[in-house]
């Protein structure tokens, strides 16, 4: 490799540089390379556990049922049968469940952010009046509620939401914890950035827009993740209010009664259908978890960038 350089007398030649070819990095002893290789070791070790069991129920949901009662434990079984997911999906039903799941978890974790942030935004400002007020509103309703039959009796008897998809989309509009770590998160913003845009004559709304939310999509798309996964995995909300709109049940509900349906003795189901054939009972039930855990976990590789920035946002500040 060569350079230009100035000798004493000011004349400008190339001069060659020697290179060393040797090793290049950070000297590491034995006991940080045993220490390392161990740390993998027992990572390795603690994901395979995690995994297991996961691999162990797509396994078993198609397996018999003799298989599933005599190998305690297996990964691939020896006789494939897809009668567990044929008895699932025997009905149009459940791509109806799906759909109003879809629509419930979309809908439900829109309205969830909307409220959220729009609340977090506002307690985040000092200059707001009754600020403590409010603050203390919501500090109260994470530590009491008005329990589950009063609930009912103003959602589905003074509101009407009973049999609406409303039923379970408004109750929990709002999660108090999300919103006051979403609100310490706003806190931590530099107030500098809002200022200026407000000398440039943006207003308050235009700042949430512009500034405030594009850099959050951290924080957001983790409590989104949380509220998606929440209404996805809901089941008793719909089950207490929409007992007259099975037409409207979420996937939750419709498997819930596929289990019911599963536990049934063969003689009890013969009675109402002759042509009733028994489905395997434990391998249904391993199938309904597939069915019911796949696609939400579909999503999260979409929001793993931002999840892994925003899982621990807003919890220093207070």
């Amino acid at each position: 490799m060569s350079q230009v350089v100035t000798t004493p007398d000011g004349k400008r030649e190339l001069s060659k540089m020697k290179i060393s070819s040797g090793p290049v990095g950070v000297y590491r002893s034995a006991g940080n390379v045993i220490f390392d290789v161990f740390n993998y070791i027992l990572l390795g070790v603690i994901a395979v556990t995690t995994l297991l069991p996961f691999i162990y129920i797509i396994g078993a949901s198609f397996a018999t049922e003799y298989e599933l009662s005599t190998r305690p434990m297996f990964i691939i079984p020896h006789d494939v049968s897809t009668a567990a997911y044929e008895y699932i999906f025997s009905s149009n039903r459940i791509l109806k469940a799906f759909g109003n799941s879809a629509f419930i978890t979309v809908c439900g974790t829109l309205i969830n952010l909307f409220f959220t942030v729009t609340m977090a935004y506002a307690l985040s400002k000092t200059r707001l009046r009754g600020r403590n007020f409010f603050l203390n509103m919501v500090i109260v309703s994470m530590f009491f509620s008005g329990g589950m039959i009063p609930g009912y009796i103003v959602n589905a008897s003074w509101y009407g939401l009973k049999d609406t998809y409303w039923a379970v989309l408004i109750p929990g509009a709002i999660s108090a914890y999300n919103m006051m770590i979403v609100k310490n998160f706003f806190q931590g913003i530099p107030q500098e950035l809002e200022e200026s845009a407000s000398l440039d004559g943006c207003t308050d709304i235009g700042i949430l827009l512009k500034i405030v939310l594009p850099l959050s999509l951290p924080v957001l798309a983790t409590f989104g993740l949380f509220y998606a996964v929440g209404h996805w995995n809901a089941y008793f909300g719909a089950m207490i209010y929409m007992t007259g709109a099975r037409e409207k049940w979420p996937l939750q509900v419709l498997l819930r009664e596929i289990i019911i349906m599963a536990n049934a003795t063969a003689g009890e189901m013969s009675n109402l259908d002759p042509d009733f054939v028994q489905p395997p009972e434990q391998s249904v039930k391993m199938a309904v978890i597939v069915v019911s855990t796949v696609p939400i976990m579909c999503v999260y590789p979409f929001l793993q960038k931002y999840f892994v920035k925003g899982v621990m946002v807003g919890a220093l500040k207070g």
